[in-house]
């Protein structure tokens, strides 16, 4: 497999390798905004971030995510690969872009892939993670974990 690291099947990777080890650390991001059209997708997103999340924000649309990042600023946003009009590597790279241009800040994204094939189009669209479906509330929270900052000493 092309996978940079392995947690729970190899499904839970950052762009560093790093893999989502320090579970206690989720509750440090507090605003989750979900960009998905899968009302399944949502479900599960909620349900196994209850609890770690005090803030759970959805779009329905790629192109609502731009303005949702600048109006709530949250600590990650979670793209799944295929949304309505802009999918997730489009608006991943939107969000990358704004945030060159200091126009947004830089976000934590995480990408929900299909299959292993997507792993190229994560890689493309300079995600900080990336996680294969199907999702369960493990692999959920050990990829958010992966992306929470160091807690301060």
């Amino acid at each position: 497999m092309p996978l940079l690291g392995s947690v729970a099947d190899s499904d839970v990777i950052s762009q560093t390798g790093k893999t989502g080890s320090r579970l206690s650390t989720i509750i440090y991001m507090t605003r989750v905004l979900l960009a998905t059209d899968s009302d399944s997708v949502h479900q599960t997103i909620d349900a196994a971030l209850r609890g770690y999340a005090s803030h759970i924000l959805r779009v329905s649309s790629g192109a609502e995510v731009r303005h949702a990042v600048q109006a709530h600023s949250p600590d990650v946003v979670i793209c799944d690969l295929q949304i309505a009009n802009m999918g997730g590597v489009a608006t991943s790279l939107d969000l990358r872009m704004e945030a060159d241009m200091g126009r947004l800040p830089n976000t934590r994204i995480l990408l929900l892939l299909d299959r292993e094939a997507d792993i190229y189009l994560a890689r493309q669209a300079k995600v900080d993670a990336w996680l294969l479906k199907p999702l369960d509330a493990v692999r959920l929270q050990q990829a958010l974990a992966s992306l929470a900052p160091e807690p301060a000493p």
